[in-house]
């Protein structure tokens, strides 16, 4: 099939490279002309693992496009997926920003020609893909075209695997032809006998909101279970995996930690309360989901500052991992940005190291020093701060980091490490939802 993506953004250039692996004609179009030519030129604007390898192999192929301009590619397209950036409102009022999917229906509208399928796979509000429609048959009158919902649910350093491999594929559409011709793109997952979840557009707009904003709730959960755990001498990892066990709990998400940040929850779960409060139902749950996950980071923040003997001023800290998790770039309401941000705010000095993360991170915090690995980081600091668990910082060599730090504290925001053989090592040892007792 004749595909086209309008963004190549995270979600637009994944998706892109996966559909041109399954064998179809795509192009990805962007306005920005930089973008487009690094892409032309083989350099990837994000990290993502196997995304540069796929991206290279289906541009030489054929398979895989990339322009600044919507013809002929939109006109000849069968289906075109909508995949521009969703941030939130620059108002600050929890609703998400549409102005760049409103755009690109505009945009995209005067070239059509044949029957069409618009497919939005931006993560959006329930009712957009009516607002799209409109724009559509208000700048094309008489075009013959059907709008549908197809949201992405890729993880962000596993988003290959969870597009070519997916635990389902939701499809929201009221016609029968936007329905096949969505099948028909998917047609290779159903040797893998994928599950698809056939519904209307405003249903499978709130599929996503609903996905992300349970996951978010285990991960607020497991954080108040972890607070309560080091006031009464519990061990917060023996819990998770204690209800974890459960198939109808599950193990995933249930990790204590500063709290969730990304491109996705934080954004969701507010989207997800604005469309709730405009309808008229109140949404406590997620309510509660975002105030403790905003009180978790102000917690690991006080966390730092009391295992520095109750202030941070005039400290010298050490931050290993500053994306919001690993195997990504991505720092946006990353744990790290907000406490590093308040840590300097209260007089400290931070150096830091991420092997993904440094670039981004130095166009919101200048002021940090950004050094080449965790040992340089660490060296001369009063103490050092385990914010992200990439796999290189779970077998540091712990008696260089001791070396290298002024003063023994180790600050595992990640449960990374066994208490008792960090206290063996001489380590003054701080980890979340554990007790000095843990193995």
């Amino acid at each position: 099939m004749k595909i086209a993506v309008i963004g190549t953004g995270y979600v637009g250039l994944v998706s892109g490279a996966c559909l041109a692996e399954f064998g179809h004609e795509v192009t990805c179009i962007d306005n920005d002309e930089s973008k487009i030519k690094s892409l032309k030129e083989g350099r990837i604007p994000i990290y993502e693992p196997g995304l540069e390898a796929m991206v290279l192999k289906n541009v030489q192929a054929g398979r895989l496009i990339f322009s600044t301009k919507y013809d002929p590619a939109v006109p000849e397209a069968e289906v075109i997926f909508i995949a521009v950036g969703t941030p939130a409102s620059r108002r600050g009022d929890g609703y998400a920003d549409l102005s760049y999917v409103y755009d690109a229906a505009r945009q995209i509208a005067p070239f059509l020609k044949d029957y069409t399928v618009v497919v939005n796979k931006s993560t959006v509000p329930v009712g957009t893909a009516c607002q799209v429609q409109r724009i559509i048959s208000e700048t094309n009158p008489g075009v013959s075209f059907d709008v549908a919902s197809n949201p992405e649910f890729l993880r962000e350093g596993a988003a290959i695997n969870d597009f070519m491999r997916p635990d389902r594929i939701v499809i929201g559409t009221d016609s029968k032809q936007a329905e096949e011709a969505l099948k028909a793109v998917y047609r290779p997952l159903y040797l893998i006998e994928t599950p698809f979840v056939i519904t209307n557009t405003k249903t499978a707009e709130l599929i996503k909101y609903a996905a992300n904003a349970f996951l978010a709730t285990k991960i607020s959960f497991i954080n108040e279970i972890a607070n309560l755990c080091e006031e009464i001498g519990g061990n917060v990892q023996d819990v998770a995996k204690g209800i974890g066990l459960d198939g109808r709990i599950g193990r995933k998400f249930l990790h204590a930690g500063p709290g969730y940040g990304g491109s996705c929850f934080p954004k969701d779960t507010h989207a997800l309360l604005r469309v709730a409060q405009d309808n008229g139902v109140a949404c406590r749950i997620v309510e509660a989901v975002v105030e403790v996950n905003a009180a978790q980071k102000a917690r690991m923040t006080r966390k730092i500052r009391q295992a520095l003997g109750g202030s941070e001023g005039g400290k010298k800290i050490a931050i290993l991992g500053l994306a919001f998790k690993p195997e990504t770039d991505d720092i946006r309401d990353a744990p790290a940005i907000t406490i590093i941000s308040k840590l300097i705010e209260n007089g400290a000095s931070v150096r830091a190291h991420d092997p993904q993360a440094m670039n981004e991170a130095r166009k919101v915090l200048p002021e940090v020093v950004y050094c080449s690995g965790p040992y340089e980081a660490c060296e001369g600091a009063d103490a050092v701060v385990l914010m992200t668990e990439w796999n290189e910082y779970r077998a540091l060599d712990l008696l260089r980091i001791k070396k290298a730090l002024k003063m023994p504290i180790f600050i595992d925001l990640r449960n990374v490490y066994r208490t008792a053989a960090m206290k063996q090592l001489g380590f003054d040892y701080f980890s979340v939802g554990r007790t000095s007792a843990d193995n």
